[in-house]
């Protein structure tokens, strides 16, 4: 009886709370990358009319670029920070549970300084043990970031030596001074991300697409911050509103061009409509994975208890 009783009441215990802790400092991953890395240097993305619009409302444009025989998302933000800052936030990633959301914990656990030069640009490789949060459900993993600040690039992969709780992980930060304005910063981030198959299915759809514009959003909030706080004024310089040859002549015909910016502001209108609601709906899908989860448990917490139940009645009956 007492084997029986011990090992229900162990899967009672369980049920009631779900802890998945596959991640181990200590043991080697599964295995030593299944996804391809991103190269440090310009994505080269051409940024059209529409792009630049959406980015001077303050909002990030989100494209894709090319990987092989598919394709990965890709988000631009522009920020009213210099560069310096904004890589300080980027880099520090030992107060990120302070900015980044869903991170629980981040710590680095090794840095190792490389000389650079012509044929070495990579200056600094950062190991970093993190952790994020979902409901009833934490994640850790550790990362190998690679800085190359001569090619205004950062790079990251899992570190294979240890166990993370991610499959495989990979991601880019591009960042450079503004095109218009050089006390304003451009930022180009990427991010690929492959889950075991017991992670939920919105624990999936977050890393793999509301995290790009998620991660874009907390480095804009917080350099802008910086720079607030140490008075930095964003009004470009002289050089920087210098008006190009190639544009004196233009603007001719005002007419047509109002009809155009009329035409523009309307399609951008509907455009944010419907991301918008699209943002709605991922809420939506969210919180019903999430019902449905607990549901799940809570189910499985019946059924086990009423095992339990039973099996100590009949043992009861039985002496």
């Amino acid at each position: 009886m007492t084997t029986w009783l011990a090992q229900l009441v162990l899967l009672w215990t369980a049920a009631v709370v779900v802890v998945v802790h596959a991640s181990d400092f200590n043991k080697p991953h599964p295995h030593t990358g299944k996804v391809t890395p991103f190269q440090p240097g310009d994505p080269k993305v051409s940024l059209d009319g529409k792009a630049t619009k959406i980015l001077k409302t303050g909002k990030p444009y989100q494209t894709q670029i090319q990987s092989g025989a598919g394709g990965r998302g890709l988000v631009v933000q522009d920020i009213s920070a210099p560069s310096d800052l904004v890589w300080g936030r980027i880099l520090d990633y030992d107060n990120y549970a302070k900015m980044v959301p869903k991170t629980v914990e981040s710590k680095n656990y090794n840095v190792e300084q490389h000389k650079t030069g012509p044929r070495n640009p990579l200056a600094q490789t950062i190991y970093t043990r993190m952790k994020v949060g979902f409901p009833m459900l934490k994640l850790e993993f550790f990362i190998k970031h690679l800085y190359y600040p001569a090619l205004n690039s950062l790079t990251w992969t899992l570190d294979y030596t240890k166990t993370s709780d991610f499959d495989d992980s990979c991601g880019y930060w591009y960042v450079i001074p503004h095109p218009d304005n050089s006390k304003m910063t451009r930022v180009y981030y990427s991010v690929q991300v492959s889950m075991f198959d017991w992670v939920p299915k919105f624990v999936v759809d977050f890393m793999s697409s509301k995290a790009l514009t998620d991660a874009t959003g907390w480095v804009k909030k917080f350099s802008e911050i910086e720079a607030q706080k140490k008075g930095i004024s964003m009004e470009p310089d002289e050089a920087d509103t210098a008006e190009p040859a190639d544009k004196k002549n233009k603007g001719r015909f005002p007419f047509f061009g109002k009809k155009k910016e009329d035409a523009d502001a309307m399609k951008q209108l509907k455009e944010d409509a419907d991301a918008k609601l699209l943002e709605e709906e991922q809420k939506k899908s969210e919180i019903a994975e999430i019902k449905k989860v607990r549901m799940t448990r809570l189910v499985l917490v019946a059924t086990v208890t009423a095992l339990v139940m039973y099996n100590i009645h009949l043992w009861l009956s039985q002496n």
